[in-house]
C-alpha cells in the first residue's frame, strides 16, 4: 500500500520514497503526495528524480489498487529499478490552483444545499475553470449568482480548513457525513473528514487550502440548464 501523504499536508511539494513496484508505464512508491485522479479532482503532474536524472510524470492514477505514476517515454526503465530511492517533486502552481478549486467547490455547493436544497449531480475541477452539476428544480440566474456571492462573502472571511479522521461506525450515525459515508466501500472503516470552518465539514479525499482567504473570488463564467431539475456552473477564480 501506498502512503498517501497528502491526505495530511496538501502543501507538500517534494518528498522521498522507494520504489516497490515498477509497471509497463510507471512506478508504484511506498508514499506519495502526487494526487491521483478522482472524484472530479484531476490528477497532480511533475516529476521524479533518481541520480539527478529527471523524469516526467505526466499522470497518476488507481490502477487495480495501486496508486501508479505514469512516465513519460521508455528513457526512465534504464535508469529506475524496484528498491529504488527516488524523489518526487509535484507541479505545484497546477496542485495549488486546483487546492483552490477544491475549497470553492465545497463552500459554492454548500450553500446551494442550505439555501435551495440542490444537490451535487456532478462535478469536475480543471485549471481554467471548473463545473459543478445540481438537482436545482428553478434556473434562476439572479439567484444562482446570489448563491456564489454568499459564498464569497463566507471565503473573505478567512475561514479555515482542517482535516480529522472519523470511525466508519461514527459517520454513519452523523446526519452531516451518512450520505457519503455510506457511498463508501465497505473496507474503509476511517473516514478522512474536511472542515471548512463553520460552512461546510464532509467527508473528502482531496487536497484543500488551509484557509478560504486563499481561494480568491469565484466568478460564473456561464449557467446553462441541461434538462430537468438539472443546472450547471461553470465558474473560475480570481
Amino acid at each position: 500500500m501506498t502512503e498517501l501523504l497528502y491526505m495530511e499536508d496538501s502543501y507538500l511539494k517534494e518528498f522521498d520514497a522507494k520504489v516497490i513496484k515498477i509497471t509497463d508505464n510507471g512506478l508504484v512508491l511506498d508514499k506519495t503526495t502526487f494526487y491521483p485522479q478522482g472524484g472530479g479532482q484531476p490528477t497532480d503532474t511533475g516529476k521524479i528524480v533518481k541520480d539527478g536524472k529527471e523524469f516526467e510524470v505526466e499522470k497518476v492514477k488507481k490502477v487495480e489498487g495501486d496508486i501508479v505514476h505514469f512516465l513519460k517515454g521508455d528513457e526512465w526503465k534504464q535508469t529506475i529499478k524496484e528498491g529504488d530511492s527516488v524523489k518526487g517533486i509535484i507541479n505545484w502552481n497546477r496542485r495549488y490552483l486546483l487546492m483552490r478549486m477544491h475549497t470553492a467547490a465545497h463552500v459554492i455547493s454548500t450553500i446551494f444545499n442550505k439555501r435551495a436544497g440542490a444537490l451535487i449531480t456532478g462535478n469536475q475541477l480543471d485549471l481554467e475553470k471548473s463545473r459543478i452539476d445540481f438537482n436545482l428544480e428553478e434556473f434562476d440566474k439572479e439567484k444562482i449568482l446570489a448563491y456564489v456571492g454568499e459564498a464569497n462573502r463566507l471565503m473573505q472571511e478567512g475561514q479555515e480548513v482542517t482535516i480529522s479522521y472519523l470511525p466508519r461506525d461514527e459517520a454513519l450515525n452523523d446526519p452531516e457525513l451518512v450520505k457519503l459515508a455510506k457511498a463508501l466501500p465497505p473496507a474503509v472503516k476511517e473516514l478522512r473528514i474536511v472542515k471548512i470552518g463553520n460552512i461546510d465539514r464532509q467527508c473528502d479525499g482531496g487536497t484543500h487550502v488551509k484557509n478560504t482567504s486563499e481561494v480568491g473570488k469565484v466568478e460564473i463564467l456561464s449557467m446553462d440548464n441541461k434538462g430537468k431539475n438539472n443546472r450547471r456552473v461553470y465558474y473560475v477564480l480570481k
